[in-house]
């Protein structure tokens, strides 16, 4: 039998290029606009971000029509996968695309296989023809990455929110596809500024997409505390009261906190929550003056300076504090991660930091959590189990790579976040109005062009758990904020962490991406029309 191989890349450019040349269609008596009329009106298959690990194109395309139906395995999980793809397509189709889990000729078919192991948690095989689209997965989980590459195989129009002109149509052939690693991840830094629910289910629906599957949220800093904690009240209603530049602040409620879990959970993505210590603890210090040394509690604080705060080491309530607060957010969270900070704790010696570090990895365990903390975790005695995130950049001295990569041979596995690659808060060029620069301009080339697995030297690729971007918010505050910097940097990084390393090429890779413009424009994401792309002309 012979192997399925991917669309040669050269070859894969030169017809999406092609197609976007074709004249639009005008259907159920719409007309289309310019802007659409520059789409293919069948999308080549396996011209996704993140590309699909295997197509092998073929056959009649499979077309949607106002008789199809979205069939689901009886399960509820299939089911809620099924409803919220018919949520997405029925705006813009106009169809009633009922969801059953009846036979239904002509229908999209969700199914979940036990036979199919071999595709894992998140892996799919999508099969498209004439007369019928069928997505088939393991796990739900993989249904549901499945449905975001069937998204991304219609025309962008279908994302919008009002009907549009069809045919709506996918390429005849075959997908299968699953993870490189396990751990996709977006940071968002609720802590600077305050992000309200809203705000976390937006950036949670355009980071699904290009399937994201961790949302790390840091809910603590030294500007503002942003979770309710029922034993140390203060840390919400006083260190939340503030944010960057003195704003009103804000935080979640406990309810608010499980809502955006159950939001996540819905399109398969985990929340990892992050209590940044011993440093970047002011907005605690500030709620509770028995947390500091000498007993007094500094005023709030609303600059950007780090490194200039601790919790108090030697103290025994430093610990019933941290106790409190980790057993309460673990009840809260059903994943299976809670970061621990760990990063520019200047404050605190090294002898503090070993020791705080020691005391508090066994009590994220002792409430069934696994710890996640910043690579300097590396520098006391990581847990067994614990995961290190990597944040340094180029110039990051080499004993501190060596200390990391040391750890990773010792196994301690490692998330990517290098600051000069992926900190989605880098300004792109020196006119970028909004982020920060001291790790230098983070263009869309170089937030692509790097491989995870073979970048940091002598830390195992066995080791590399995955990758993350994060969005720190000194200077983010809107979603217009959040669009402008995270994309289109965030969908090169899911390829990255999805896609197998011998598809990573960049000349494929921009066209690809610029075919994601007029798409994220749909969904109304304000993203960076970077030079370095070549958009499609909109009129």
């Amino acid at each position: 039998m012979s192997q399925p191989r991917p669309i040669p890349r050269l070859l894969g450019s030169l017809l999406l290029l092609a197609a976007a040349t074709l004249s639009g269609v005008v259907a159920s008596g719409l007309a289309a606009t310019p802007a659409q009329a520059a789409e293919p009106p069948v999308r080549p298959l396996g011209q996704t971000v993140p590309v699909p690990a295997s197509v092998v194109p073929g056959g009649a395309p499979f077309t949607l029509t106002p008789e199809t139906r979205i069939r689901t395995d009886s399960s509820g999980e299939v089911r809620a996968i099924g409803d919220r793809l018919a949520e997405v397509l029925r705006p813009s189709t106009g169809y009633a695309l009922p969801v059953t889990d009846r036979p239904s000729p002509g229908a999209i078919r969700l199914r979940l296989s036990g036979k199919d192991s071999a595709l894992g948690e998140e892996g799919y095989r999508l099969q498209s023809s004439r007369g019928s689209l069928t997505i088939t997965a393991h796990r739900p989980a993989g249904l549901f990455r499945g449905v975001q590459t069937l998204r991304q195989l219609l025309p962008s129009r279908v994302e919008e929110d009002t009907r549009q002109p069809g045919p709506w149509q996918v390429a005849g052939g075959t997908i299968t596809d699953s993870p490189r690693f396990a751990h996709r991840g977006a940071m968002l830094d609720v802590s600077r500024h305050f992000l309200t629910v809203d705000q976390v289910k937006r950036y949670l629906d355009h980071i699904s997409l290009y399937k994201i599957n961790k949302l790390h949220l840091h809910l603590s800093d030294d500007q503002g505390w942003r979770i309710a904690i029922d034993s140390w009240p203060r840390l919400a209603t006083y260190g939340g009261s503030t944010q960057v530049g003195g704003g009103p602040g804000g935080y979640y409620t406990k309810a608010q906190y499980k809502e955006i879990v159950r939001y996540a959970a819905a399109r398969h993505v985990e929340v990892v929550p992050e209590i940044d210590m011993p440093g970047h603890t002011n907005a605690a210090l500030a709620s509770y003056a028995e947390l500091n040394c000498d007993g007094v509690a500094p005023p709030l604080y609303t600059g950007t300076a780090v490194g200039f705060s601790s919790l108090c080491v030697p103290k025994a309530v430093t610990y019933d504090f941290v106790d409190d607060v980790i057993r309460e957010i673990a009840a809260l969270t059903p994943g299976r991660y809670i970061h621990i900070g760990g990063d520019e704790a200047h404050s605190t010696s090294r002898a503090d930091y070993v020791a705080f570090m020691n005391r508090v990895q066994p009590i994220v365990a002792t409430y069934g959590k696994t710890v996640i903390g910043w690579h300097q975790l590396t520098g006391a005695t990581p847990a067994e189990g614990a995961i290190a995130q990597y944040w340094g950049l180029d110039g990051t001295s080499q004993a501190e790579k060596e200390q990391v990569a040391r750890a990773a041979q010792n196994g301690t596995r490692l998330i990517l976040s290098p600051a000069d690659r992926i900190y989605l808060d880098m300004k792109y060029n020196k006119d970028t109005e909004l982020g920060l620069s001291w790790a230098g301009y983070v263009e869309v080339r170089r937030s692509y062009d790097w491989d995870p697995g073979a970048y940091l030297p002598g830390a195992p690729a066995s080791a590399i758990a995955g990758v993350e971007a994060p969005l720190w918010t000194e200077t983010i505050s809107s979603n217009e904020h959040i669009d402008h910097m995270a994309f289109p940097r965030l969908p090169g990084v899911a390829e990255l962490g999805w896609s197998p390393a011998a598809t990573h090429d960049w000349e494929d890779y921009k066209v690809r991406l610029a075919a994601q413009g007029p798409r994220m424009e749909a969904l109304g994401i304000d993203y960076y029309r970077s030079a370095q792309v070549p958009w499609p002309a909109t009129q």
